[in-house]
């Protein structure tokens, strides 16, 4: 099937979105600055360049949008055109993601994963209770924490 878009227009669609300072990403930074932590961004020298890294806790946090990552959600739908490419994609976005949770969790960081649905779309979770669970995660000690929409 053709695109209906020149490849201009595709290359500029595309272009646009974000790998960093995403709208969930910012939303979630806001609230925990708002509560007292503090916090880098997308540090280049840990595995994967998390997007908040919360030194005191040794801890850090992705924002994974749900069809990037291939999470199994109502979110995330495989495309009709251009499948190899895009499986391809994916599977290779997964395996980056597991290394680097493997790599940070031998390096003695705690890792949560906060996926898209949980702020997003018909299975979200109120804000503050996304904040919530967060905030205890992190006083908790739970090395590994995934945060989705619920069922």
């Amino acid at each position: 099937m053709a695109d209906v878009v020149s490849p201009e227009k595709r290359s500029q669609m595309m272009s646009g979105i974000r790998g960093k300072d995403t709208r969930p990403e910012v939303l979630i930074r806001k609230q925990l600055h708002a509560r007292g932590f503090r916090y880098r961004l997308h540090d280049r020298k840990l595995s994967g360049k998390p997007d908040i890294v919360l030194s005191r806790y040794r801890a850090v946090i992705f924002v994974h949008g749900c069809f990037w990552h291939g999470h199994d959600c109502h979110l995330f739908k495989w495309p009709s055109t251009r499948e190899q490419f895009w499986k391809d994609k994916i599977i290779t976005n997964q395996q980056n993601d597991s290394k680097s949770l493997n790599l940070l969790r031998s390096e003695g960081w705690r890792v949560l994963v906060l996926w898209e649905c949980a702020l997003k779309g018909r299975t979200r979770l109120q804000l503050g209770d996304v904040v919530e669970q967060i905030v205890h995660w992190l006083d908790s000690g739970t090395e590994i924490y995934e945060l989705k929409g619920t069922d």
